[in-house]
């Protein structure tokens, strides 16, 4: 029996928008690649080079010609495309953050109720292979600590850090932890943009649970790792290399698993294991499940709901920043 294929648009033609279209394309079981809108015309010549596919000039008429639309602009102009494409009933996948505000984001997520349409978020790091692997081993978390440390790249800096990189672990962090905020402390600084290039942040739940989050733009190597523990052990998932550690606390009078073990105390042993991790391609994933969620009704992975959540605890981190030291927002 032949899926039935999508007729999907793409919008932003840039580094990312380049990588959607060819994953896209690579999907041709799945959709159909109507073509792309991008006001660039370098954007658009290097496009149409690399790959079979039209150009369109008029956002309107490509947005009426799809069944759904990518949107993979720049930050900015997210929330104008998206908004287009709610107001006429597209399913829309955005990519991360969801908007520029918390104000846009909100618009979009009563649109998209309105609208009864598919709404999916890029939150990519859900579909990194590492996290899924992982996914089901994390059970009531008690303490996280997250690095997230990136070299230079002058392509991600008009937003914050928090913004460009640390939401990526803001949205991990929310969808594991099932509680309410009580606290957020924040510090950071600027170093070659005019907003902060490195931030920490601690995060306190109602539960109990605490999160440690640290992300730079500054850093000569790049590192995306996440600690977690819990009453049973703890995980140390590496984003980057696509692998989990798991290490686990086993009663004495219980057979260790894992590839080794040793004694903690009199009670208790530590034991190590490797979850085994599926490589696949987390963008082509996600896009997958995107088609899913449309012609299959499979839960939405990402939801606008989780995107505008994580987005909300974004700027109430970039708040605490600009009211501990506006000049971190404001250096020339």
């Amino acid at each position: 029996m032949c899926e039935k294929k999508l007729k999907i648009s793409v919008f932003g033609a840039g580094h990312l928008g380049r990588i959607h279209i060819r994953l896209i394309l690579e999907l041709s079981d799945l959709y159909e690649l109507i073509g792309f809108y991008d006001p660039s015309d370098e954007s658009a010549e290097k496009t149409t080079s690399e790959y079979p596919v039209k150009r369109w000039d008029d956002m309107q008429a490509l947005i009426d010609a799809s069944d759904c639309v990518d949107v993979v602009a720049p930050t900015l102009h997210h929330y104008d495309i998206a908004y287009k494409a709610l107001r006429s009933s597209k399913n829309v996948f955005i990519e991360k953050p969801l908007a520029e505000t918390t104000e846009q984001a909100k618009i979009l997520l009563d649109l998209s109720r309105e609208a009864g349409v598919i709404v999916q978020v890029g939150h990519v790091e859900r579909f990194n292979p590492a996290f899924q692997a992982a996914e089901a081993l994390i059970v009531k978390p008690m303490f996280f600590e997250i690095h997230r440390l990136a070299q230079y790249n002058p392509r991600g800096t008009d937003v914050s850090v928090i913004l460009d990189l640390m939401i990526h672990d803001l949205d991990i962090v929310l969808s594991c932890v099932n509680s309410s905020i009580r606290r957020i402390s924040a510090s950071g600084v600027s170093v070659v943009s005019k907003t902060p290039d490195i931030t920490s942040v601690r995060i306190e739940f109602d539960n109990g649970c605490v999160a440690n989050l640290t992300a730079s733009r500054m850093s000569l190597n790049n590192m995306r790792k996440t600690r977690i523990f819990q009453k049973t052990g703890y995980l140390v998932i590496d984003f980057l290399n696509q692998s989990v550690d798991q290490i686990m606390i086993t009663p004495k009078d219980q057979e260790a698993p894992g590839f080794f073990s040793f004694e903690l105390n009199d009670d208790v042993n530590f034991s190590a294991l490797k979850p085994e991790i599926k490589k696949t391609n987390a963008i082509q994933e996600e896009l997958r499940s995107f088609y899913n969620s449309i012609v299959h009704n499979q839960p939405v992975v990402v939801s606008i709901d989780d995107a505008y959540r994580a987005l909300d605890v974004a700027y109430q981190i970039i708040d605490k920043l600009k009211s501990a030291h506006l000049s971190v927002f404001d250096n020339n």
